[in-house]
């Protein structure tokens, strides 16, 4: 047997030994766990405030200045950051003392607010619940409290993060800026 009729012979063993893909039936697929669901079909889109004009640098100033002055009544050293609508800082203070990982942070924190028109924390709780879906979604998502949306006539227009404390102490101090804007 040439060496040619030995290789055809071989080939010939192996195609008649493999089953034709075209004539096996696929078995079933076992049914998988139902879907999470998706957040539901509310009537209105959550957290839907319209984005208004940016906020400008003495709206900016003025909501830091109060939220520096009840970071130091308290004596929390704090990362405090002002972004606009787009997220992009407009104005920052790092108190004496402040730990220098939160400066980015706190504008994380900041910019997460001000892109998802949403407080930080709303992603804390939904980590803390066990869903880290939107973490898939924006690798810069600060998922902890103290990023808080600053709204003016019923529109966003920027939103203040602050570090350095607990989720709760950066989350108060926000909201002190917050409230200097009304």
């Amino acid at each position: 047997m040439t060496p040619y009729t030995a290789h055809a012979a071989a080939l010939c063993l192996a195609l008649i030994g493999t089953p034709v893909l075209a004539q096996t039936a696929e078995p079933p697929k076992p049914a998988g766990p139902p879907q999470a669901p998706a957040g539901g079909t509310p009537e209105k889109i959550p957290f839907g405030l319209p984005y208004g004009a940016p906020i400008t640098y003495e709206q900016a100033k003025t909501i830091l200045a109060a939220a520096e002055a009840e970071a130091k009544k308290r004596g929390w050293p704090m990362n405090i950051s002002v972004v606009d609508t787009h997220g992009e800082l407009v104005h920052f203070a790092r108190l004496d003392g402040a730990q220098l990982a939160s400066i980015r942070i706190s504008q994380n924190k900041a910019r997460t607010a001000a892109r998802w028109r949403r407080e930080s924390r709303v992603f804390f709780n939904f980590y803390a619940a066990g869903s880290n879906y939107y973490g898939t979604l924006d690798p810069d998502l600060a998922a902890s409290p103290g990023g808080i949306p600053l709204v003016a006539d019923g529109k966003v227009i920027g939103a203040i993060g602050c570090s350095g404390g607990t989720g709760d102490q950066d989350a108060l101090i926000c909201q002190a800026g917050a409230e200097a804007l009304k």
